[in-house]
């Protein structure tokens, strides 16, 4: 599956892409890299309780971290995008101790994304339109789609989302 990914990649070209690696061994992948982008994560299957999946998530990224500290790059920047994507990344920060905290980033950009829509469809606006929106927390229950520093553009003037949306409980629930 992965050399059909890499053959895909290839395919199409991209005029930045210049090396693929097919391995599924993580120090020859990570030795000197600039990025690293962890797409994957431990599934929550069904009946499983969510410390469950933070200890199985924990197992891998507290390996892969221990080889990334040891092979990359100290400047490589590093995305997790496996759920729980913030939880995820900041256990793969604590085990790379010489990598600095800025070059690791959790990407919640799905959630981001719903919340951006459910507000322009609300304020009957175009998606770009939507600006500021922010997500806190995991992929969970407890995650807060925070529109308070927010704003749409709305017939050429920016109007803050609670202003324009004017249903707190709507935007707090």
């Amino acid at each position: 599956k992965a050399e059909a990914v890499a053959m895909e990649l290839r395919d199409c070209a991209f005029p930045l892409l210049r090396d693929i690696m097919v391995t599924s061994d993580a120090k020859e992948a990570f030795t000197d890299v600039d990025y690293v982008i962890f797409v994957g994560a431990f599934p929550r299957l069904k009946g499983m309780e969510r410390k469950d999946l933070i200890e199985k998530n924990a197992q891998i990224f507290s390996s892969q971290g221990k080889i990334l500290d040891e092979v990359a790059k100290k400047s490589v920047k590093v995305l997790v995008v496996g759920n729980p994507a913030n939880t995820n990344c900041l256990i793969l920060k604590q085990y790379c101790p010489d990598i600095p905290s800025e070059n690791f980033s959790a990407l919640t950009r799905l959630d981001q994304n719903r919340a951006k829509g459910i507000i322009a469809k609300t304020t009957g606006v175009n998606v770009t339109k939507v600006n500021d929106v922010i997500i806190w927390g995991n992929h969970s229950k407890t995650q807060y789609p925070d529109v308070n520093h927010g704003f749409v553009v709305k017939d050429g003037k920016q109007v803050p989302i609670r202003e324009l949306v004017n249903d707190d409980k709507f935007l707090n629930d």
